[in-house]
């Protein structure tokens, strides 16, 4: 079975132009979260050792374990639409980095970081790799294993708790967005010759198209100039700018909005960024989760 060899793109060592792999399993923060999340690690020796700790809790302490490191306790709020809202700096410092350092654990296994074709063959802009449910461009969610043989590593409980505690923000202010529990996250990495054309994200089961359960997309790294709207017409749509550690909402009747990333912007690098960068390896470029329930 091939390793995915896209993965070296997403890390670099800090300060040196070779990829070391010395601390990509403990990261800054991720040995941190191990006591309590419930991610299988993808090389396990022993089946028979002691259950891990988060099988005692309860989801509701997990989750709240999880978010009060995740989650800023101010945080901006922008309402784009109907069921659609912006979460500004949503996501602490520590919220970043774990998130990255669970990325890059996973992405050392099968099914990581891979660029995926269109169906006329063309490489997307962009490098891609899923968790929990495998999703392609082509053949959609009917494929459980992409064409190397591989497939997609579990969903971390944590990007589930993420979705669901963002919803619940949400809610507070959207008495009609539903609920959603997420099964697939798409995890998208773009350098800044990378974009995503104009799409709607509409290959979920058609209940929860109709239901308007929502998608969750979260920004770390570089910012993107983001397009949406209820046309193609590039003219027409509004625009925004998603920043690290935004949050993206939309669901309900802005559930089948087109949307699109324009252009990675140049590096500007605040502090916040920088330290995510150092504390990683992350190289330059923009890392987006998409967490939706298919």
């Amino acid at each position: 079975m091939n390793y995915s060899s896209s993965f070296y793109r997403l890390l670099k060592t800090v300060g040196s132009s070779s990829v070391s792999f010395g601390n990509v399993f403990h990261g800054p923060s991720i040995g941190m979260l191990k006591q309590y999340h419930n991610i299988p690690s993808p090389n396990i020796e022993d089946e028979n050792k002691a259950k891990p700790f988060s099988l005692i809790m309860t989801d509701r302490v997990r989750r709240n374990l999880v978010f009060d490191r995740w989650r800023n306790f101010m945080f901006g709020r922008k309402e784009l639409g109907p069921g659609m809202v912006l979460f500004k700096n949503y996501l602490t410092h520590m919220g970043q980095v774990d998130i990255v350092n669970i990325c890059q654990k996973w992405a050392m296994g099968p099914g990581g970081f891979y660029r995926p074709s269109n169906r006329s063959g063309a490489k997307l802009r962009l490098h891609m790799m899923c968790f929990g449910r495998l999703w392609d461009p082509v053949t959609k969610y009917e494929k459980s294993y992409r064409s190397d043989g591989s497939a997609p590593p579990p969903l971390p409980y944590e990007f589930i708790s993420l979705a669901e505690n963002a919803i619940e923000d949400a809610q507070l202010h959207m008495n009609l967005l539903p609920s959603m529990l997420p099964d697939i996250c798409v995890a998208n990495f773009y350098s800044y010759n990378d974009r995503l054309g104009l799409h709607q994200d509409c290959d979920e089961h058609v209940g929860g198209l109709d239901r308007g359960l929502p998608v969750v997309s979260v920004s770390i790294g570089e910012s993107a100039e983001f397009l949406y709207g209820h046309t193609r017409d590039e003219n027409k749509l509004e625009k925004v700018l998603l920043e690290s550690g935004d949050v993206l909402i939309f669901g309900g009747k802005s559930r089948r909005i087109f949307h699109g990333v324009r252009r990675i912007l140049p590096p500007l690098h605040p502090i916040g960024v920088s330290q995510v960068i150092k504390e990683t390896g992350l190289i330059l470029g923009r890392l987006n989760l998409t967490l939706k329930q298919s």
